[in-house]
């Protein structure tokens, strides 16, 4: 058994000294310079840049399509990659944008806005998903939507005189109940 041991140390001593002799032989020049590189410019991200943050259409007429565009800069030293874009509901399309930006250089997106509303004021965000610092940044869209002319009438709420109350007339009426001690739960009607 102990030959067994002996003759596994002398084999395994063999196997790790003949690997340390050409590890420093085996590294590629161009390899370090490629790393020295990528770890120079690790902390050095895109920066993005927009003509516009926010657009607003003005007053829309109810289910009417509107279209802008949001055009955006790379300024930062690295390429800009912009993976997603997607808006807070349907009716808002973020499309045909421009995926990877060089340093100095402009891409863009479309956003489709098909407005539904009761004559109110519409608000909706877009989010990108991008590899600069942060990773998401945002743009916003507003307008107001008209009310729509065709659409049917509400029932009119009726308004409460100030001052007066109302009794719900299927609430069941509620019955007294005595406080003081030793009488609890003893209804004095």
């Amino acid at each position: 058994m102990k030959k067994v041991i002996l003759g596994l140390s002398a084999l395994c001593m063999v196997a790790f000294t003949s690997c340390k002799e050409d590890a420093a032989g085996k590294i590629k020049s161009e390899n370090v310079a490629v790393a020295a590189e990528r770890d120079a410019n690790a902390g050095d991200f895109p920066a993005i840049s927009f003509d516009k943050t926010e657009h607003d259409f003005g007053s829309i007429a109810n289910g009417t399509p509107v279209e802008t565009v949001f055009k955006y800069t790379n300024s930062g030293n690295s390429m800009l990659v912009v993976s997603n874009i997607k808006s807070t509901c349907g009716c808002t399309v973020p499309s045909n944008w421009t995926r990877e930006v060089a340093p100095g250089q402009t891409g863009e997106f479309n956003v489709k806005f098909n407005g539904k509303g009761n004559g109110n004021k519409v608000s909706k965000s877009i989010t990108m998903t991008t590899n600069t610092e942060k990773g998401k940044e945002i743009v916003k869209i507003s307008a107001f939507v008209e009310k729509d002319p065709n659409a049917p009438a509400k029932a009119a709420v009726p308004t409460q005189k100030p001052g007066s109350t109302t009794i719900n007339p299927l609430a069941t009426p509620a019955k007294k109940s005595s406080t003081q001690p030793g009488h609890e739960g003893h209804n004095h009607d």
